[in-house]
């Protein structure tokens, strides 16, 4: 049968073109389901993605909004007062890395013959350093000066009323402690 009649039911076969009785495409059917299932998938990808991303985002926003309190400061052991004479300096790091700048000023066995002061500018965070012959702590940014105390009295500190961070110290017996940050910005626990 060469004419192209098909034998089962008088349709025309059209030569192989994939043409069934009912003519329908035979492969359509297939082709249509892939695609309901790619975009599917697609947007359940896409859904996934902005609920995991909105999620992250309004964590976020409730740790700014609403911070930890209490547990991210420590005291820290410092130096037995025997140790420790009056008039000497020392430099602490604390567990999250912070310097800091430990004076004793006076005899005294209590917490106000010691300074602790941030050794970072509050300006922009370049490293001051105490000058002994001028009696100052000096910031070589932009020529910040803090008195011995560590309140800012010339350069753009002193211009914004920004003065050295400073740190409580405690005297416990013979014990020197000092409080400091154990959590850094980023929640980090040392």
């Amino acid at each position: 049968m060469s004419d192209g009649v098909d034998s089962h039911g008088g349709g025309i076969s059209a030569g192989g073109s994939g043409v069934a009785c009912g003519g329908e495409a035979s492969g359509t059917a297939a082709e249509g389901g892939a695609d309901g299932r790619r975009s599917f998938l697609g947007r359940l990808l896409m859904a996934v993605g902005l609920v995991t991303g909105y999620g992250y985002f309004v964590t976020l926003a409730l740790r700014f909004l609403y911070p930890r309190n209490g547990s991210s400061r420590r005291w820290q052991f410092l130096a037995t007062l025997s140790d420790f004479p009056s008039g000497t300096q020392r430099e602490f790091r604390s567990p999250v890395g912070h310097r800091v700048l430990v004076t004793r000023i006076s005899d005294a066995a209590d917490a106000s013959s010691f300074l602790a002061l941030s050794d970072v500018c509050p300006h922009l965070g370049c490293r001051v350093h105490w000058e002994p012959q001028n009696n100052r702590f000096f910031c070589p940014c932009h020529n910040g000066v803090f008195d011995p105390s560590g309140k800012a009295t010339a350069g753009p500190p002193a211009d914004a009323g920004q003065s050295l961070f400073r740190y409580p110290i405690r005297v416990e017996g013979e014990l020197v402690l000092i409080e400091v940050p154990v959590e850094d910005v980023r929640g980090r626990t040392a």
